[in-house]
């Protein structure tokens, strides 16, 4: 079986200085911490990580803050350039792409936030969000409404929804929201980065009940990243586990939670227990 999607050798390099990309909030402390100081201006944030996403598969990555995880979500999405490697979308180099080409990669691949209510548009509707997708491939007005009352439907939400703004629904409403926004072009690939973090334990579950149903119903691949070793155990087939960058250790989440083999694996699980 051919992976939709398949990670080379990718690396991402911050850098510190001059007019370069600046190094994220949250790895400015373990910057510190590896260097010894303030004096060196680049951050390896992602340092050469290979991985395969095969069809309908579930993925997990899992990692403290500031491991690399959300850095690799938005590497695969090109919403940032890889200082390295390459990046395979269903048999395509993406690595590269720009303008148009780019844009049709996003009928491929989509991404649900950790904060659904900053991923909406304040002065927009659920509906105008979820539909704007539809809008910009030519679908009409009319042919928007119906299909948007529709997705909403799918992911557990009354139709009416479409007229509410996002401070006008809860956390795990705004969630399923922004899956149906995310679904509705029908992508392959299904990014979650840190989707249910926000969300309290028993959203947390409903979030992954609908994911589930969604998976099969529109044989979605999906890559869910998290810090939650538990909810990986309970939704993933594999899972990786990152440290400083780098991929440490990988495998079926129950042989990982039951014979972790490397170090930082094996304190990830203590701290849970």
């Amino acid at each position: 079986m051919q992976p939709i999607l398949k990670v080379e050798n990718i690396t991402k390099v911050f850098r510190g200085s001059g007019g370069a990309p600046q190094i994220p909030d949250s790895s400015r402390r373990r910057l510190r911490q590896r260097q010894g100081g303030p004096g060196r201006p680049d951050f390896t944030a992602v340092d050469h990580i290979s991985f395969e996403l095969l069809p309908g598969e579930c993925l997990g990555i899992i990692g403290e803050s500031g491991s690399g995880k959300s850095t690799v979500a938005n590497l695969v999405t090109r919403l940032t350039d890889p200082t390295e490697g390459r990046v395979m979308l269903d048999g395509q180099d993406i690595t590269n792409l720009r303008g148009r080409e780019l844009r049709d990669v996003y009928r491929k691949v989509q991404m649900v936030f950790q904060t659904p209510t900053e991923s909406f548009d304040p002065r927009r509707s659920l509906g105008d969000g979820i539909g704007e997708s539809l809008r910009n491939r030519g679908m009409s007005a009319g042919e928007t409404r119906a299909r948007v009352a529709e997705l909403l439907q799918m992911c557990g939400l009354p139709a009416d929804f479409a007229g509410r703004y996002p401070h006008q629904v809860s956390g795990g409403q705004c969630q399923r929201a922004a899956i149906a926004r995310a679904i509705a072009i029908a992508p392959k690939v299904l990014i979650c980065d840190e989707a249910t973090s926000a969300l309290d334990v028993t959203l947390q579950k409903e979030v992954l009940a609908l994911l589930r149903t969604l998976r099969a119903e529109l044989h979605l691949s999906i890559l869910f990243i998290c810090h939650d070793i538990a909810l990986v155990q309970q939704f993933c087939d594999r899972v990786l586990v990152m440290y400083k960058g780098r991929i440490v250790e990988q495998g079926a989440p129950d042989d990982v939670i039951r014979n972790p083999q490397d170090a930082y694996t094996r304190r990830l699980i203590e701290s849970i227990l």
